[in-house]
């Protein structure tokens, strides 16, 4: 069992940056890739960024490549996400996501675990 819990979310205004963190419960971590999704009002969720328990397979969605940062301490039981440039279309609601498979499965909806979510709000 995996519990996550997100921080860091909130009010920005657009072309500024926000930290995301997600703290995950249990020893076993590392064994899970992480991800994060988003879901704006009224739209279905979205794929944001995933990376494998060792840090070599990174993914974006083509909407967040170049502005979106994931990373993870695997020490500290942590996924980050850091955003910058961020656009009003980037208001959502922000899940981070653990899958015991690849991080391409994760990418591709393969979730097992899902946190409750933190908001993100880009003012334009």
């Amino acid at each position: 069992q995996v519990q996550l819990v997100e921080s860091g979310g909130g009010l920005v205004q657009a072309g500024g940056s926000l930290s995301l963190s997600c703290a995950a419960s249990g020893r076993i971590f590392k064994t899970y890739a992480m991800g994060w999704f988003r879901q704006a009002p009224g739209k279905e969720r979205e794929f944001v960024a995933a990376i494998s328990r060792s840090e070599n397979r990174i993914y974006y969605a083509e909407s967040v490549k170049g502005r979106f940062t994931i990373s993870r301490d695997n020490a500290k039981n942590t996924v980050y996400l850091q955003m910058s440039s961020l656009k009003s279309e980037d208001t959502a609601v922000y899940y981070c996501a653990a899958g015991d498979g690849t991080s391409w499965e994760l990418r591709s909806g393969r979730i097992d675990y899902r946190g409750q979510g933190t908001q993100v709000t880009v003012s334009s």
